[in-house]
């Protein structure tokens, strides 16, 4: 899977904009709970890590930090832990603690983990069904590009 930065804060709060005027046009009647939990969750599955480690977790099933910090290739200890808690704290994930010296942890995606994790398999699948056409748009536009600043 090819790694991408993670969006900048603009970029964030440019989606959070999009989605809420396309929400208040084909939902007049949304519920302001529903609407303020996916733009949260659209913020927090943006972020880089979250999707790694839920498509690394959807991989390998339960793991260990230390295992899992291993296949997120690039992430550091800290922002592993940060990403981990928010993950719990939304469902995402469990945690296993295990009453051993040293300490055992195994994380594991729940059932709202695997749902998120299937409903961004569509992105994939639009991927692989528009490569070609999207590889062709960024040739002409970077062909008009170069005649433009030619």
């Amino acid at each position: 899977m090819p790694r991408f930065g993670p969006p900048t804060k603009r970029q964030i709060a440019k989606l959070r904009t999009m989605f809420a005027q396309h929400a208040a046009r084909e939902y007049p009647e949304l519920d302001p709970k529903v609407e303020a939990l996916v733009q949260d969750l659209i913020g927090r599955v943006a972020d880089r890590w979250t999707m790694i480690i839920l498509e690394v977790l959807v991989e390998h099933g339960t793991l260990r930090f230390t295992q899992l910090g291993r296949l997120v290739t690039g992430i550091s200890q800290k922002m592993l832990t940060q990403t981990i808690r928010q993950m719990e704290r939304d469902g995402l994930l469990s945690r296993k603690v295990y009453p051993v010296v040293p300490p055992k942890v195994e994380y594991a995606l729940t059932e709202m983990g695997l749902t998120l994790s299937a409903a961004f398999c569509g992105v994939w699948v639009w991927a692989a069904e528009n490569l070609q056409k999207v590889e062709g748009a960024r040739s002409k536009f970077d062909k008009r590009k170069k005649d433009d600043f030619a």
